[in-house]
């Protein structure tokens, strides 16, 4: 499911510090992803519905190599994800075994997917980084998922870096890391987001000039109509 071309416009210009903020406001406090770092510095911000994968602690008759053949395998879910989806992975926070490498994330990159994300790991990390996709993850580890990690499953409700992320649900990403955002709300989200992304424009406006912060941040009802004045097309 593609994701409003309104809606996308509105976010584009939204930091995951600001889309936090407006969704804390609707009672959401866990919505960030512990651990989602960018691999590389200036990675571009994405915005993507989630392709959810699973990792349960490796059992050793499951783990084995001989497993990266079988249907259910991150070989196979990577074949079932859509251009533009953003990966995300419950890793369950291992940092001792990376769950995907090169080759993989290649193959992620020819598909079209956007990004990858997860609370875990990658490998080759050299060839990783060649392949050009964005990963938001805790680093890299030269032994394979098998090592401390099964995989299990695709595309049902996960676990990554502490927050429930659901198939469908819109990630975004940034320098900051990684934030699921419900589609229920996605479309308030957006609208309020990009309403706070102007006035906080306006305001470091006002901070660069030298004005104090008591009623300027947030804003108090003078400020607020001040905003509002200079704010209206002329």
């Amino acid at each position: 499911m593609t994701i409003d071309p309104a809606t996308l416009a509105a976010l584009s210009g939204v930091s995951t510090a600001t889309v936090t903020t407006v969704l804390l406001k609707q009672g959401l406090r866990n919505v960030w992803m512990r651990g989602t770092r960018p691999l590389r510095a200036a990675q571009p911000r994405l915005i993507g519905r989630a392709f959810t994968l699973r990792f349960i602690p490796a059992r050793e008759d499951l783990a084995t190599p001989e497993s990266w053949s079988s249907p259910l395998s991150t070989r196979a879910a990577i074949e079932a994800m859509p251009e533009g989806c953003i990966a995300v992975v419950d890793a369950m926070g291992v940092t001792d075994a990376g769950i995907f490498g090169d080759i993989l994330c290649a193959r992620m990159a020819k598909r079209g997917v956007a990004g990858l994300v997860t609370d875990g790991v990658v490998r080759d990390l050299s060839g990783v980084l060649g392949t050009g996709l964005p990963v938001w993850c805790r680093g890299a580890a030269a032994p394979p998922s098998v090592a401390g990690l099964t995989f299990v499953a695709w595309q049902e409700p996960i676990g990554c870096g502490g927050v429930a992320v659901f198939p469908g649900d819109v990630i975004m990403v940034d320098d900051d890391g990684a934030v699921a955002i419900p589609q229920k709300l996605l479309a308030e989200v957006a609208a309020v987001a990009a309403g706070q992304e102007r006035l906080e424009e306006w305001i470091m406006d006002r901070v660069n000039d030298g004005e104090p912060l008591p009623g300027l941040y947030p804003p108090n009802a003078e400020n607020r109509a001040r905003y509002e004045a200079e704010s209206k097309p002329r």
